[in-house]
């Protein structure tokens, strides 16, 4: 590991301060960025150590919203009662992630921003667009199992890795960030960004700017929600698909629904076209597995991920099923 300098800030201003310097990095639970300095992916020359900053509460917000401070964990939110109660796929999404003891580290400003775990990004042997830019991308004829089948480019094939922000993007979130202009909010689905020409650019943060919270809105959908993972073994894998989704169902018509897969983009993917057919129509199978595949017509398949658009469509079908049994009023 390179040598770097070290910085606790005293208060926000310090830290994006010192953050809008060349080559610093923030640190919170550092189950990212430690792996990634180890690795020599990442070689900051400044750490930014935030995590004595007043960041780590949830705290309500007109209307029934909740404000999630950037360094609570993982653990902390998937645990808090009125996430468990008012946002179940969230805590669950949380629950699905790394391991215990990880969450325990983990923040969820840091959840947004990790890092592909695309094992050409890790390994520096390889070609990889998003590590080197410029440099070409080896998954796209290589081992392509976990890669992205939506939103892709001929420069990266990478998907995106949290959990967290697949129900994050399901509920319409939204990002504050702070930097050296001041407060600004970013709707999650702009936060990420596809690859393009540009898969080392993965978010619409400038330079030195810190995510400070999330800000989940009064959704009363979402007491109706699941998350669903599927991965290749129980505990401590990523999805090879997943879904974030809420169903509202009155007199068997569908009156509200959000959808959002994880495991299929370079970013979490807002399933609005499944969304737009679901609406208004019937809540039974055969509308379900429509709109789902009608969400993945466009997939862009390769040789070891060509099983992923049927597994998606199954895994939406499932979960909106579930979610429909029980919720219909008459």
């Amino acid at each position: 590991m390179r040598p770097f300098a070290y910085v606790k800030p005293a208060d926000v201003a310090e830290a994006v301060r010192v953050a809008a310097e060349p080559g610093a990095r923030f640190l919170g639970g550092g189950t990212n960025l430690v792996d990634l300095m180890r690795e020599g992916i990442e070689r900051p020359d400044t750490v930014v150590d935030v995590t004595g900053l007043p960041f780590d509460t949830v705290d309500e917000l007109p209307g029934g919203g909740l404000r999630v401070g950037a360094l609570v964990r993982n653990s902390a939110l998937a645990a808090d009662r009125r996430v468990r109660t008012r946002y179940p796929m969230v805590s669950q999404a949380l629950l699905s992630g790394a391991s215990a003891q990880l969450r325990n580290m983990a923040t969820v400003g840091g959840n947004l921003l990790q890092r592909t775990r695309c094992p050409y990004f890790y390994d520096h042997a390889s070609a990889c667009n998003k590590r080197s830019p410029g440099a070409g991308c080896d998954a796209l004829d290589g081992f392509n199992r976990s890669t992205a089948i939506l939103g892709v480019s001929e420069s990266c094939v990478a998907a995106h890795p949290s959990d967290l922000c697949v129900a994050l993007a399901a509920l319409d979130a939204t990002v504050e960030v702070r930097g050296r202009e001041g407060t600004r909010r970013v709707p999650m689905a702009d936060f990420h960004r596809l690859p393009g020409d540009t898969p080392d650019v993965e978010t619409a943060l400038a330079t030195g700017e810190l995510v400070t919270a999330v800000e989940l809105p009064p959704a009363p959908v979402a007491a109706n929600s699941r998350y669903r993972k599927v991965r290749d073994r129980a505990s401590y894998a990523f999805a090879l698909v997943s879904v974030a989704a809420a169903l509202e169902v009155r007199d068997g018509t569908v009156t509200e629904v959000r959808l959002a897969l994880g495991g299929v983009a370079p970013k979490p993917w807002r399933a609005t076209r499944a969304e737009g057919l679901l609406l208004g129509g019937p809540a039974d199978e055969t509308a379900f597995r429509r709109a789902a595949e009608a969400e993945l017509a466009e997939a862009a398949t390769r040789e070891g991920n060509a099983f992923k658009p049927r597994l998606a469509a199954a895994t939406i079908t499932a979960t909106l099923r579930e979610l429909s049994k029980g919720v219909t009023a008459g």
